[in-house]
């Protein structure tokens, strides 16, 4: 019996004093949002604080309208409403229910002001209340945003959502922003020595940033661990700079390569010194304008295949206008180097001019497709997909070349004529057949490389200016004529380039490349791979 009757007490007690005890919570929270209507903006931040640690995901909705400009005060009682406007009245909301509680003239409420420092303090609020909430990237987006700006009174809120959180991304985001909260917070000096390795192990400019402010503050048993902190961090990040310059100077050799190597086969086979060679860079770039325009006026759901239209388009318009070129021009001057640098040299310059006067002198727009837009990180790198995709789509070129050479009776005869024109000849090899063949094939590489180019420079009639000395520059270095020296040397070059550009500048970094060329030659005039043959090496 005595068991019974204490189990009804308990029960009475559960039915009187919680609901009782969630009234006054609530009344609590209707008291602190009706004092955002009274409060001054300087004691702003401290209201939203307030707000922010009952960690009621009611006050959500209110912090919402208070960002946004639309929480209001009733003059006549001081009762705040989330409102939106209809006609000339204010539809009023309750902030806690989300109920309709009619409309009122505008005259009769009052806007609560916000400013930059209200609308940080609210973001931050909105920050720690959302960490909790089931859908990941809210989460996510809340532990960027509380990292973003730490706050030491979110610091309970932090330290809850990281015991509960089960994502590792995530878990990385809150334990520095626990850390950079730690920092701005009056915990123990061991809490703090905590939070600097935390910062430390993270690395990145972000800790820089933080560790670099804390230190102002820090009293002096902490600062030579932030000191070394930042040491430790910026030794990393000199590492990934250089990993960072590797990379941009492979992106750069990848472009070096792909314009550089049907110069390096028709300049090997022919002995042609072809000036007009960027033009053909610059026709193929065109084409890919071409094909983007009639793709997105007419089949704008192809247009991610827009570069796969434009390779063999671009290639076919270049080899046909090189080949016009080899047999209209070229096939007279063989032997002859300086007529025909002259000559493919004013054949550059029509060309240029004929594209002026068809497409104007400006910058022509060459889109993105989705699949080469973007970026990512990898580690402390950031990689782009566009220059990602060239690289690979340059090694490709590289690569089907080496086969056509090696695998071929064309590269056959290619191989042949380079190494020995007359006793080539005297075997029955057509070699003005082959002269010709050659001089279309490296002006369709070149085409395809403008394809690719539109994709990261600037489409316009000097395109092929910027690249056709640098090409020279490669094909020299690499060795005449060779293809593995043709990739040896654009990568080299280009990793080089980006090395030196940071301490001597762009114009003065590519000077001081071409002294260092010429300084090379001097010692091995054929470059880093000569080719062997008897008339070559006669």
């Amino acid at each position: 019996m005595y068991r019974i009757l204490q189990t009804v007490l308990v029960a009475l007690i559960f039915l009187i004093v919680i609901p009782a005890a969630g009234l006054r919570a609530e009344e609590q929270l209707r008291d602190l949002v009706n004092a955002l209507g009274t409060a001054k903006l300087s004691d702003m931040d401290e209201h939203i604080a307030a707000l922010a640690k009952s960690g009621d995901p009611k006050i959500v909705p209110v912090l919402e309208a208070l960002g946004d400009g639309n929480l209001y005060a009733r003059k006549a009682d001081g009762q705040v409403f989330v409102t939106h406007e209809s006609a000339a009245d204010l539809v009023l909301t309750d902030p806690l229910s989300g109920e309709s509680v009619g409309e009122a003239p505008k005259s009769a409420l009052q806007k609560i002001k916000v400013n930059n420092s209200v609308r940080r303090a609210v973001r931050t609020a909105l920050g720690g209340l959302t960490l909790l909430s089931p859908d990941r990237s809210q989460r996510f987006k809340a532990a960027q945003s509380v990292l973003q700006s730490p706050n030491a009174d979110a610091l309970p809120t932090i330290e809850n959502a990281l015991a509960a959180e089960k994502d590792a991304a995530i878990r990385g985001l809150l334990e520095r922003a626990r850390a950079t909260a730690v920092l701005a917070s009056e915990r123990s000096s061991e809490e703090k020595r905590q939070a600097v390795q935390t910062l430390k192990q993270s690395g990145g400019r972000e800790a820089l940033s933080i560790l670099s402010a804390a230190l102002g503050t820090a009293d002096k048993t902490l600062k030579p661990e932030i000191e070394a902190a930042l040491a430790s961090i910026e030794q990393v990040q000199a590492l990934w700079a250089a990993g960072q310059n590797v990379w941009y100077g492979l992106s750069l050799g990848s472009v070096l390569l792909l314009a550089a190597i049907g110069l390096a086969i028709t300049f090997g086979v022919m002995g042609i010194i072809n000036m007009a060679h960027g033009e053909m860079v610059m026709l193929g770039a065109y084409t890919t304008f071409l094909v983007q325009d009639v793709v997105r006026t007419s089949f704008p759901s192809l247009f991610d295949w827009s570069l796969a239209i434009a390779l063999p388009l671009a290639f076919l318009l270049t080899g046909a206008v090189g080949l016009a070129i080899e047999r209209g021009v070229i096939r007279f001057l063989y032997g002859r180097p300086l007529e025909t640098l002259l000559a493919t040299w004013g054949i550059s310059l029509i060309l240029q001019q004929a594209v002026r006067s068809i497409f104007g002198p400006t910058n022509q727009e060459v889109g993105n497709p989705s699949w080469m837009s973007g970026a990512f990180e990898l580690g402390g790198l950031t990689i782009t997909w566009n220059r990602l995709w060239i690289i690979l789509f340059a090694l490709t070129v590289f690569a089907g070349l080496l086969f056509l050479l090696k695998k071929t009776p064309m590269g056959l005869q290619m191989r042949a004529v380079t190494q020995n024109r007359r006793m080539a000849s005297s075997m029955g090899i057509r070699t003005p057949v082959v002269d010709a063949l050659t001089f279309a094939l490296g002006s369709g590489i070149a085409g395809m490389a403008g394809v690719a180019l539109s994709q990261i420079d600037n489409v316009s009639p000097n395109l092929g200016q910027g690249y056709i000395i640098d090409s020279f520059m490669v094909v020299v270095f690499g060795g005449v004529g060779n293809l593995w020296g043709t990739l040896v040397g654009a990568f080299s070059l280009g990793i080089l380039n980006k090395f030196l550009e940071p301490y001597a500048g762009a114009v003065l970094g590519k000077i001081l490349v071409l002294v260092l060329i010429i300084l090379f030659i001097q010692k091995r005039p054929r470059g880093l791979f000569a080719l062997k043959g008897r008339a070559v090496e006669a």
